[in-house]
């Protein structure tokens, strides 16, 4: 079982906004944008799926539902465990959001880090997402994880860490999590 490390309540690295500077950690001058998050050969599991929501890998096409649903709670979003250092969620245009999608997906790809949309479990709405990264500095096999819900569908940060914690434990290579716990 992954073992929650105790900075995991005080996370303040912001790595999810990247304005003028890589949101990745360095390593001797290089960035962590090279450096895969997972163990060569390790395929992703299958994304989680409840009654209450599923995840599916952040891709272009939920862009528009995505940009309502996190703008229409920013102050929430600021307001989760995990997020209340962060700089985004940040005003920014749909063009934007666009081009940070289509990064998160290349970087999924890749193993660099991995970033899944939550959708409702019959529909593709979009009420909040889950990011894994490295930490900052890194440390092998640990990650760093944050999530988020939209204000209007706030009942579901609780149960959706709780989801990707049993994934994370059962399914994910990693040996330490950073997740801040939701009460």
């Amino acid at each position: 079982m992954p073992r929650v490390s105790p900075a995991c309540a005080t996370l303040c690295a912001d790595r999810f906004t990247g304005q003028g500077r890589s949101p990745y950690p360095t390593v001797s001058g290089a960035t962590l944008e090279a450096v895969s998050l997972v163990p060569g050969g390790f395929v992703p599991p299958t994304p989680v799926e409840t009654d209450e929501f599923r995840l599916a890998l952040l891709g272009p096409e939920y862009n528009e539902s995505d940009y309502s649903a996190w703008t229409s709670s920013m102050d929430f979003i600021r307001s989760l465990p995990g997020w209340g250092t962060s700089s985004w969620p940040e005003p920014m245009t749909i063009e934007d959001n666009l081009r940070d999608f289509v990064s998160h997906l290349e970087r999924s790809n890749s193993g660099r880090d991995f970033a899944y949309t939550v959708l409702l479990p019959d529909r593709d709405e979009v009420v909040g997402c889950v990011y894994f990264k490295p930490t900052r500095p890194p440390r092998p096999g640990t990650v760093e994880v944050r999530s988020w819900v939209t204000e209007k569908h706030s009942n579901l940060d609780k149960p959706l860490y709780e989801a990707v914690t049993r994934w994370l434990d059962k399914d994910w290579p990693w040996s330490v999590v950073e997740y801040a716990p939701r009460r």
